[in-house]
């Protein structure tokens, strides 16, 4: 089944309002298989939401319309809808019951504008709203289904949970779409794309098809897997084997096959191995420490950090050698390892970071363009890794991925550890 949203209201056409309803519904709609094919943002204005309601039927099989059912004469949507399908409304005394009763529960007598909602085009079936005094109403069309939700979230929600959902759930024979997300680092895009796309191509034809997507962000490649089934042991037996395929593919660069994020991982991995970490940071300027402790429960494993932007900084916290600065730069491998060094025997813990780099938008050279970090990890054993990247983007991306840099060269250090 497909299906087309119509979000109604003039507000969500400005940038004072954002249409929540829509984001919402396909969430709901996509967990029992129905794709939604397109989304419209229309007015308060009877002529082009007539125009989006014949398109919508002409386009998918559901049309979901939310918004414009309140009382006052710019809520259109159930006039419109009533002379698209050809349906003439009449009022419903019960409906018009319990509005009143609404009204009275808070000791105000019911406003005679508010009869409006109680128009029911003619076959339409009522849903009741708990939450509110706009009733959802359900129309069964050729070609089309036609369903009409209040626009306050907090009365569309639990209307479409409890109803809509349900009904929906009946009419696509007890199927739903069952997913996994898995995310990776340290590769790009096109990369991870070329590893993989064998695997989509089989996934795509099995006797239970996996559709995927792979999606960018900013340190992150992730990996959607998706298939529609109405038994879940063997959707989820499906994914098992898909994802398993996946981290044979592409080994370390997976950070989680459950949606958990970079600083999520190596802080379970931290507690798994009961372990502790501190941070030096010059450019990243805590970043590192910020995603580590965003994380609840991170004073288990987070001891602390320092934020080390001067020479004189660097000396005098961490006890970094003035001659590898003078020597070396600030910006060079010997003074990342120097910080982590004096961060790790400043707190005594089992692992330290130390970063530094130039994350612009000045004070490059030829030798170390912005965009150059300086990443080194270091144990009670000793330096682990020590790493010189040139990262693009503006200062911002920079910093972000050094950061991202940083965790990631400390959970594949830690995967190496068994266990406590």
């Amino acid at each position: 089944m497909t299906a087309l949203i119509i979000a109604v209201g003039s507000e969500l056409l400005t940038p004072h309002k954002t249409d929540t309803n829509s984001l919402f519904l396909t969430e709901q709609l996509n967990e029992i298989g129905i794709t939604v094919v397109q989304k419209m943002v229309v007015g308060d204005d009877a002529e082009r939401l007539a125009m989006a309601l014949r398109y919508g039927m002409s386009a998918a099989r559901l049309v979901v319309i939310t918004g414009g059912l309140g009382p006052t004469d710019d809520d259109v949507t159930r006039d419109v809808v009533a002379s698209v399908l050809r349906r003439p409304p009449e009022i419903d005394s019960e409906i018009v019951e319990v509005i009143r009763a609404r009204f009275a529960s808070r000791g105000v007598v019911m406003p005679e504008v508010n009869r409006r909602q109680a128009e029911v085009p003619n076959g339409a079936e009522v849903i009741e709203n708990p939450n509110g005094t706009a009733p959802g109403l359900w129309m069964v069309e050729v070609p089309a289904t036609v369903v009409l939700l209040p626009g306050p979230p907090r009365e569309l929600r639990p209307m479409f949970k409890q109803v809509v959902k349900e009904r929906l759930y009946g009419v696509m024979g007890g199927r739903r779409v069952y997913r996994r997300i898995v995310r990776t680092t340290g590769q790009s895009e096109s990369y991870v794309d070329e590893r993989v796309k064998s695997l989509y191509r089989r996934w795509c034809t099995a006797p239970m098809p996996i559709e995927t997507t792979i999606l960018s962000s900013l340190g992150s490649i992730d990996l959607h897997l998706s298939l529609v089934s109405v038994s879940e042991v063997e959707a989820q037996a499906t994914l098992d084997a898909a994802v398993y395929e996946l981290r044979s593919e592409l080994g370390l660069l997976v950070v989680s096959t459950d949606g958990r994020s970079l600083p999520t991982v190596v802080g379970d991995l931290l507690v798994e191995r009961l372990a502790t970490v501190s941070v030096a940071e010059s450019c990243t300027g805590g970043l590192i420490t910020t995603r580590l402790t965003d994380t609840p429960g991170s004073s288990q494993y987070v001891r602390g950090g320092w934020a080390v932007y001067s020479n004189e900084a660097k000396i005098d916290l961490l006890a970094v050698d003035p001659d590898l600065i003078r020597v070396h730069g600030a910006v060079s491998e010997q003074v990342a390892e120097a910080m982590a060094h004096g961060a790790q025997e400043k707190l005594d813990v089992d692992f330290a970071l130390g970063v530094t780099g130039l994350a612009g938008p000045s004070g490059g050279t030829s030798e170390k363009p912005v965009g150059t970090v300086c990443i080194a990890l270091v144990g009670r054993t000793g330096s682990l890794r020590v790493r010189r990247l040139v990262l693009p983007g503006d200062r911002e991306r920079v910093r972000f991925q050094a950061s991202q840099a940083a965790l990631d060269l400390l959970r594949r250090a830690l995967l190496r550890i068994a266990p406590s």
